[in-house]
C-alpha cells in the first residue's frame, strides 16, 4: 500500500495481512475522496472510525489535517497503525491519537474531551455495516461533529449509504460523501 498524495505521496505503508479480516480502502477511493475533501483538510480535525491499518489517517495527515483521531478495536490493526506512524516519524500525541474502543463508546469519550471533528472517515466491517451508520448517529447525538462536517462512508455493494440526519453530497466509487442536513 502507498499514500496517494500530500507530503508523503508514494511512501509505502504496511497493509493488512493476506487472508486477514481487514479490508483495505482502495487507493483509487482514497485518491477520489481526498481530491474532493482537499479544500477542507488543512488545519482540520480528522476522525477515523474503524481505522484498520490507519492508512486513511496517514493520507489525511499527509494532506494537511492538524490532528487525526483513530478508533480501532483490533489489537493486530492497532499494531499496524503504530508501525505505520512510526515509519513516517509521526509521534503519538502530537498529531494523532488512537482509541482502542468500539466506535460507539469512542463517541462518548470524544464528547467528554470536547471534540468537534471537521472530517470523518467511516469504514465499518462490511459484515457489520450497520455499525457505521449507528456510529455516525452516535457522533451526532454526542455533539462531536463540527458544523459543516464532511463524512466519507464506505459502503458495500447494494447499500445506498443513506444515514438519518445526513444528505448524500456525492457518490464515490465504493463510498458516499455525506454532509449534515440543514437544521440537524
Amino acid at each position: 500500500m502507498r499514500i496517494t498524495g500530500g507530503v508523503w505521496a508514494s511512501r509505502p505503508v504496511a497493509g493488512p495481512a493476506r487472508g486477514g479480516a481487514l479490508r483495505p480502502t482502495p487507493d483509487s477511493l482514497r485518491e477520489q475522496a481526498f481530491a474532493v475533501l482537499n479544500p477542507v483538510l488543512p488545519g482540520s480535525l480528522f476522525l477515523d472510525l474503524f481505522a484498520g491499518t490507519g492508512v486513511v489517517s496517514l493520507e489525511a495527515l499527509s494532506r494537511g489535517v492538524a490532528r487525526a483521531v483513530l478508533v480501532e478495536t483490533s489489537r493486530t490493526a492497532r499494531a499496524v497503525i503504530e508501525r505505520n506512524m512510526a515509519s513516517l516519524e509521526v509521534r503519538r500525541g502530537e498529531r494523532w491519537e488512537l482509541l482502542a474502543l468500539p466506535a460507539m463508546r469512542a463517541c462518548g469519550v470524544l464528547a467528554a474531551q470536547g471534540m468537534a471533528a471537521d472530517v470523518v472517515w467511516c469504514d465499518p466491517p462490511f459484515a457489520h455495516f450497520d455499525l457505521g451508520p449507528e456510529a455516525l448517529m452516535a457522533a451526532v447525538e454526542r455533539g462531536i461533529l463540527a458544523p459543516g462536517v464532511r463524512v466519507v462512508l464506505e459502503v458495500p455493494p447494494r447499500q445506498t449509504g443513506e444515514v438519518p440526519g445526513f444528505e448524500v453530497v456525492r457518490r464515490l466509487r465504493g463510498a458516499v460523501l455525506l454532509g449534515r442536513l440543514p437544521g440537524d
